[in-house]
């Protein structure tokens, strides 16, 4: 039997966003990345320069597009765009979110957090995990032998890798292993994802307050899976 053919497909988070008035920004056009979001996608892109990379797709929020710019240029691609990558739906997009000046003090909105398992206030986990899994797959055909860079948000991001990994979708927001500009990377043998691995190649541009937040995601790591 002849071994089946390796395909990788990276998916990464976009670099830090300009948004001085700190609302959740969600789907909302006109959210560019910052000097420092730039300097992450050209770090990232660095460190992608040497691997085999043949197909390169992004959300078509302009954060992810402008994320995916110099990767795609160091490869000689343009890049494609995915709707299936974007950012989830939020009933809080635009707003800020907490208790002091956030949305929260304003009591219409507490009907949204009854059910944090859903959740209830923004697309349901398992319809990310599907358009996930939907877009990584046709991230995989398109480069089929050799490697993908799909660049997305956090939560799907997040979501994709806790249903491939079997661990339930909801979760603490807060220990989610998904940094800015991190890659989350999914290896296929054929169709057959038979491991995950993550990376966070501009690390050491991290704001000082966001480093060491992800849980494990202070260390590389990977999961492989069996037959």
């Amino acid at each position: 039997m002849s071994a089946k053919e390796i395909t990788v497909v990276h998916v990464m988070r976009h670099g830090e966003v300009h948004n001085p008035e700190g609302v959740l920004y969600g789907r909302l056009p006109g959210y560019h990345l910052s000097e420092l979001g730039r300097k992450m996608a050209e770090r990232v892109a660095e460190d992608l320069a040497d691997r085999d990379v043949t197909h390169v797709v992004a959300s078509p929020l302009e954060r992810a597009q402008e994320t995916a710019a110099p990767i795609a240029e160091a490869h000689g691609l343009e890049v494609a765009e995915d709707g299936r990558l974007i950012e989830a739906e939020n009933i809080f997009e635009g707003k800020t979110f907490g208790v002091g000046d956030g949305s929260l003090r304003n009591p219409s909105y507490w009907k949204y957090l009854v059910n944090p398992l859903k959740p209830s206030w923004g697309e349901p986990y398992l319809d990310q995990a599907v358009r996930m899994m939907g877009a990584i797959g046709a991230a995989r055909d398109a480069a089929r032998g050799h490697e993908a860079v799909c660049v997305s948000h956090q939560l799907p991001i997040w979501i994709l890798r806790s249903f491939v990994e079997r661990r339930r979708l909801w979760h603490d927001p807060r220990r989610r292993q998904c940094s800015l500009a991190s890659l989350t990377s999914f290896t296929f043998e054929g169709d057959r994802i038979v491991s995950v691995g993550y990376r966070e190649p501009a690390r050491d541009l991290l704001p000082a307050h966001l480093v060491g937040k992800g849980g494990k995601g202070d260390k590389p790591v990977g999961k492989s899976f069996g037959a």
